[in-house]
């Protein structure tokens, strides 16, 4: 099994592509091809697996069902695509029932309708010890509105669209008592945020629209993963301002040390971190606040050696490259 992820997909992406009709492949949160002269298709897939992304005493069905189309909702999101369609490849165990499974859709095509989403099609087959969910979503983004990670450049504004670390922390509770066990109206919250995260698709989309240059990305894998990510592929630094960077209400009771913890490492929470040219970011804010939704100013882009920076005064801290990993066999944060 490969040690690394990111370094396996790397090795396996193909040097060169034979459809004309192919402009982003393997390397974002999803990929493009022309439909028309005026959208491009956005294809990903994303998959869970019982026992590293969830278990039956941290998730209901239904959870599990929502929480695997919205890893891939929030792809489309992050590339500023509206979605349209999911396909649904799943593997069952004999220990799943009927009325499981049946939960399982029902969380789907609660979150799938949302969005005027189709179920358009999958594949059903046995597997003898976990169940596997794979979802294949479909959305379209105006021509060459397309937001990739590439595009960040100096001076640009960091910005995040909500608080992160509440996924991690609502699965930290589930992993110590079970999703069957009493919980204060607080934890009741955090619990919510990891088992029925919200893709930012507004958000999306409203960049989207933006005449601006925009680099996007997800929080799949947490904050300081998702900032390299957009580091390295624009070549540039990322430098986050720790006082600007929301915390949650909900950690009130929580120590600094266990919270940007799960900000920064946790993933799951289906937030959206982007960079704007600085001149745009006033009126992407303003616009954004018009339609109800809110974006955060966290820093800056500088020029040099690709790489993360959290600043907290004159204090500057080099952050680590991790999140989660699915090749590391540690459970919950795909």
């Amino acid at each position: 099994m490969p040690k690394d992820e990111f370094e396996w997909i790397q090795q396996h992406t193909p040097a060169h592509s034979h459809q004309k009709r192919l402009e982003e492949g393997i390397g974002d949160d999803a990929a493009v091809y022309r439909a028309s002269s005026f959208f491009d298709e956005v294809v990903c897939v994303d998959t869970m697996i019982e026992g590293i992304h969830f278990k039956k005493e941290t998730m209901a069905p239904y959870d599990i069902g929502y929480k695997a189309l919205a890893a891939n909702i929030s792809d489309l999101a992050a590339m500023g695509a509206e979605p349209s369609f999911y396909i649904v490849s799943i593997a069952i165990p004999p220990h799943w029932e009927d009325k499981e499974l049946s939960g399982l859709y029902k969380g789907m095509a609660a979150l799938g309708g949302r969005y005027s989403m189709d179920l358009i099609g999958g594949d059903t087959v046995s597997s003898a010890h976990e169940l596997m969910v794979s979802i294949t979503v479909i959305g379209r983004v105006e021509a060459g509105r397309r937001l990739l990670r590439r595009n960040a450049a100096a001076g640009d504004v960091i910005f995040l669209t909500g608080p992160v670390g509440r996924s991690a922390s609502g699965l930290k509770l589930l992993l110590e008592k079970g999703r069957h066990a009493s919980f204060s109206s607080v934890e009741e919250r955090l619990l919510s945020y990891h088992q029925r995260p919200e893709p930012q698709v507004e958000v999306g989309r409203l960049a989207a629209s933006m005449t601006a240059r925009m680099a996007l990305n997800d929080i799949s894998d947490g904050l300081a993963s998702e900032s390299f990510e957009i580091a390295e592929a624009s070549g540039i630094q990322m430098h986050l301002e720790q006082g600007l960077v929301p915390i949650p209400n909900e950690f009130t009771d929580y120590t600094p040390e266990d919270y940007w913890e799960w900000m920064l490492y946790g993933g799951e929470d289906f937030e959206l971190l982007g960079t704007i040219e600085a001149e745009s970011w006033d009126d992407f804010r303003k616009q954004a606040e018009a339609a109800g939704q809110k974006v955060t100013k966290i820093g800056r882009v500088e020029t040099g050696t690709p790489g993360v920076w959290l600043h907290d005064g004159e204090k500057i801290v080099s952050l680590e490259k991790k999140g989660y990993n699915h090749f590391s066999g540690k459970e919950g944060q795909g």
